[in-house]
């Protein structure tokens, strides 16, 4: 077999790797009336369990929630609660062509869509910062709006919720 081909010399079979995954995955804390946001770690972009892992580590009084975009396709709306975890994933479809929103489509149960359906609808949970401020129909007319990257539409979250400035800023490192 030639290089290139999927094998190591000797018959060894190399694992198919899958495309790097673009984006970021941010921690969002709400503590003393503080918001902080920071980044997770790498694996929490392409593996939800990481990123859930990840999330239940940061101990907090207050809020804790994650939001990853994925490939300026997608993003993810997760939040650790008792016994689980609460998610939201503005496009179902994507479960199609991306491990992490299959998962997320796993964990909440649902089937993911049939190839042919053209159709972007988000599925889990649309009330799941409405503690915080962001309502389910506000977060629906977010999701709606497709012509937004999905860092743009969780900027609009953050904006709503109140740590703009924090979430822009942490942004604005990763770019650099």
């Amino acid at each position: 077999m030639l290089p290139g081909e999927g094998r190591w010399p000797y018959g060894v079979h190399m694992p198919e790797q899958e495309p790097p995954v673009h984006g970021f995955a941010v921690a969002v804390v709400r503590e003393d009336n503080r918001w902080r946001c920071s980044t997770l770690d790498g694996d929490a972009l392409s593996e939800l369990d990481a990123a859930i892992t990840q999330l239940r580590g940061l101990r907090s009084t207050g809020a804790v929630f994650g939001l990853l975009a994925v490939d300026d396709e997608f993003f993810i709306v997760l939040r650790p609660v008792p016994g689980g975890v609460s998610l939201l994933l503005s496009d179902a479809a994507a479960a199609l062509d991306y491990d992490i929103a299959a998962d997320v489509l796993d964990l909440l149960r649902v089937d993911p869509p049939d190839e042919e359906d053209e159709e972007l609808w988000p599925e889990g949970d649309l009330a799941v910062l409405a503690d915080l401020g962001m309502p389910k129909h506000e977060l629906q007319v977010i999701v709606d709006e497709v012509d937004l990257y999905p860092d743009e539409q969780l900027q609009m979250i953050a904006q709503r919720i109140g740590f703009g400035e924090e979430f822009t800023r942490l942004l604005d490192t990763l770019q650099a």
